[in-house]
């Protein structure tokens, strides 16, 4: 896939523009603060209709304006070209796919897949649970749809236990969630242990094309409880009520699962210095975008936001080279690239302002 035109007004301090892209690589250069990220968060839209950054909309709009839209134009390996528009207000989103309106977000999630490679990426390593659970889960629902339509249910029956929870609902009450919540778990469970296995030998490969071979990389899966079949996890959230009945909240279950990275077998968040970190989280990039590519036949777009400076000059180079020779990268940096990375169409930007200049030839 890849993304030829992008349309941008009043989204954060875009007050209006448009992009024609050309070519498979585009760097936008220019000082911090100016407009650049704000561009890639908006290109990433296209896989979830959701910031990578921000939760909320109305974060998104500029100031003083009632709502952003933004447009994309792309080049699809299965869909052929394709429009896709984007309209934000504070509490609603609305999307358009040519000129049909977008009812359900399952039949956008994971169609125009992106990844997007952040200075924000290393609290994937060292960051909390959640940040990583999310990561997974956004993951496997882009290319299992069956994932995301588990993934739901067992959200919502989990917010109507914790409902139940904090006014003090009875047993059968919450046994009629708890059964529903299993159903869907058990089966989270499973893909994200299938999932992670997979997703292990392709961290391993790029960890090892990045660092050179420096250290072997994976994941180690921690579930939060071992349960194989959803007649043992509804047993688990039984067990649970009295507790979670004094807590008011939902104590056990796939919400709670967590991750680990790992080098030589150890916790890299312990063990790992900076520069490895980095180098890891770049190889879980580079393995996600290989997953998708794998399972929809959909290169990415890679969307890389001045990623690189912790890494030595010879890590950098490698990543660079380790990128999909097919795959369009939109980048930005405070510098333009060196010259032996490729063709690149380069952008200035200037207060959300972007202006072509001349591309650097290798």
């Amino acid at each position: 896939m890849q993304i030829r035109a992008i349309a941008l007004q009043h989204f954060r301090n875009i007050p209006a523009t448009r992009l024609e892209l050309s070519g498979r690589l585009q760097f936008f250069v220019g000082p911090n603060g100016q407009g650049k990220t704000n561009l890639l968060e908006a290109a990433g839209f296209v896989t979830a209709l959701r910031s990578f950054r921000s939760a909320d909309a109305k974060h998104l709009i500029c100031h003083g304006q009632p709502e952003a839209a933004l447009a994309f134009s792309m080049e699809h390996e299965q869909e052929g070209d394709t429009e896709l528009t984007i309209k934000l207000r504070a509490g609603v989103k609305e999307a358009w796919l040519e000129s049909t309106k977008v009812t359900r977000l399952a039949d956008v999630i994971g169609r125009f897949p992106t990844v997007v490679f952040s200075s924000q990426d290393q609290q994937l390593v060292r960051g909390s649970p959640g940040g990583r659970r999310r990561w997974l889960d956004l993951t496997l629902s882009a290319t299992d749809k069956a994932y995301f339509v588990a993934l739901q249910a067992y959200h919502r029956a989990l917010a109507e236990r914790n409902a139940l929870l904090k006014r003090g609902g009875g047993a059968a009450q919450l046994a009629a969630f708890e059964q529903v919540m299993a159903d869907h778990g058990v089966g989270l469970i499973r893909a994200r242990r299938a999932a992670l296995a997979e997703l292990a030998e392709l961290l391993t490969s790029a960890y090892a094309h990045i660092a050179d071979h420096a250290e072997p990389a994976g994941f180690a899966y921690a579930p939060d409880g071992d349960h194989e079949d959803a007649a043992s996890l509804a047993a688990r959230f039984a067990a649970m009520r009295n507790r979670d009945l004094a807590m008011r909240s939902t104590s056990s279950g796939p919400h709670r699962d967590d991750f680990d990275f790992m080098l030589h077998a150890r916790q890299a968040k312990t063990f790992a210095s900076e520069g490895q970190q980095r180098a890891l989280v770049l190889s879980l990039r580079l393995a996600q975008a290989t997953w998708f590519h794998r399972r929809s036949g959909v290169q990415p777009t890679l969307l890389a936001d001045d990623v690189l400076g912790e890494l030595d000059p010879a890590r950098r180079q490698r990543f660079w080279a380790a990128l999909p020779r097919d795959a369009q990268v939109l980048a930005t940096g405070t510098t333009a690239p060196d010259a032996e990375l490729g063709d690149w169409q380069v952008f200035a930007v200037d207060h959300g302002e972007f202006v072509p200049v001349e591309a650097k030839a290798g």
